[in-house]
Formats: structure tokens, C-alpha cells, sequence
């Protein structure tokens, strides 16, 4: 009688990788609604008018700090050709020498304080008024025609008693032309903002002269 064998057991060879653990569809659903609660979170806070108040008297400030070297500079070498003009003053090389200087200071190249105004940006709770165009603008009235004033002043008291020296007048009073229309282009640009938020806030003081505007 032939003897009975038994062939082993088959166990089948594995050919995929292990098995991956999934992670369970709660785990996703859950994820989702933080997500959403999140981004309805930071919908929801919406700045008040008081808030957007602070931002701007803050903005107001970091221009005005970051212009009124430049700025004090072009008062200042007004003045001084105005007491030139009047006899008040015969100084004429420091003169020039101020007017040049502050030619110089209102390159952003030259004054760190110019340069951080190059990079200001406008609060996001005050983009609905388009202030980054207002920075724009104080950033022109600086460069170039604040420093094309002061250096007019200074080629007017190179050339005091010259045949050059009409032109050069001629050439200042057209740069100080230039230099008050781009002052009214940044009022009118941040204007809005002042009398909607914070009324009677003081801009930034572009230029101050000894004479009526007009006058040069």
C-alpha cells in the first residue's frame, strides 16, 4: 500500500510593498474646518476707524521723519539766498556750500533716512485709500526736485553778477514750480485718508521759504 505524503503548506509570496497606514477620513474633514475657521477667522476682524486712525498717524510719522532732512534743508537754503538777495547776509561760499550739502542729502543714495523711504509700505488697513501712491509722491518731491532746487540755489549764487546768473534764476523759479506741484500731488494723494480718518493731522512740512511762494 503506497505511503501517503503531504506536500507543505503553500503560502503565497508577497509581492507589493507593506501596507500603508491610511489616515482616517475624520482626520482629513477635520483638517478642512480648521482651515476654514481660520481664514473666517482672519476675514472676520475687520480694522476699526480708530484703528485705521493709528495706522495712518503712524505712517504720517515714519514720512515725516524720513523726509524732514531733506526737507529742512531745502528751508534752509531758501533762507539763506533770500538774506543773500536782501543784504542781510554776504556769506555767499557757506551759502553755496549749504546749498550744495543739501543738494547731496536729498539723494536716497546719500541720506539712510531717504533710503527708508523708499521702502515704506502703507498698512493694509488703510489700502482702500491707494496710499503707496502718496509715498510715491514724497519720494519725487525729493528726488529729483528738492536736490535740483538746492543746486539751482547754489548755480544762483555761483552766478550772482554773471551773464549766467538770469538764467539761472529762470531755471530755479521753473524747479520751484515743479517742486510745489509735487507737493500738491502728495496732498492730494493722502488727503483723503487725513479728512476721513484723522482730521487736522499735520503732514509732513515740505519746504519752507523766507518769501512768498511765487516770489524767486
Amino acid at each position: 500500500m503506497p505511503t501517503a505524503t503531504t506536500d507543505p503548506l503553500f503560502v503565497p509570496l508577497r509581492t507589493g510593498g507593506w501596507p500603508t497606514r491610511r489616515a482616517p477620513r475624520w482626520a482629513f474633514a477635520a483638517g478642512a474646518i480648521l482651515l476654514v475657521g481660520a481664514v473666517l477667522v482672519g476675514l472676520s476682524h475687520r480694522p476699526t476707524s480708530s484703528e485705521r486712525a493709528a495706522d495712518l498717524r503712524a505712517l504720517i510719522s515714519t514720512l515725516n521723519t524720513d523726509i524732514e532732512s531733506c526737507s529742512g534743508g531745502v528751508g534752509d537754503g531758501l533762507r539763506v539766498l533770500a538774506a543773500i538777495d536782501d543784504g542781510t547776509s554776504h556769506d555767499v561760499s557757506t551759502a553755496i556750500g549749504l546749498a550744495s550739502l543739501g543738494a547731496a542729502n536729498c539723494s536716497p543714495a546719500n541720506n539712510e533716512e531717504l533710503d527708508d523711504l523708499t521702502g515704506v509700505q502703507v498698512p493694509e488697513s488703510l489700502d482702500r485709500y491707494h496710499l503707496q501712491a502718496a509715498v510715491t509722491a514724497l519720494i519725487n518731491w525729493a528726488a529729483p526736485d528738492a536736490a535740483t532746487v538746492q543746486g539751482d540755489v547754489a548755480t544762483v549764487l555761483t552766478d550772482r553778477g554773471k551773464p549766467a546768473e538770469a538764467a539761472a534764476s529762470s531755471a530755479l523759479r521753473q524747479a520751484l514750480a515743479r517742486l510745489r506741484a509735487q507737493r500738491e500731488t502728495f496732498v492730494a494723494a493722502i488727503g483723503p485718508a487725513v479728512s476721513a480718518l484723522a482730521p487736522g493731522t499735520p503732514l509732513p512740512r515740505l519746504w519752507v521759504t523766507a518769501r512768498p511762494p511765487g516770489s524767486y
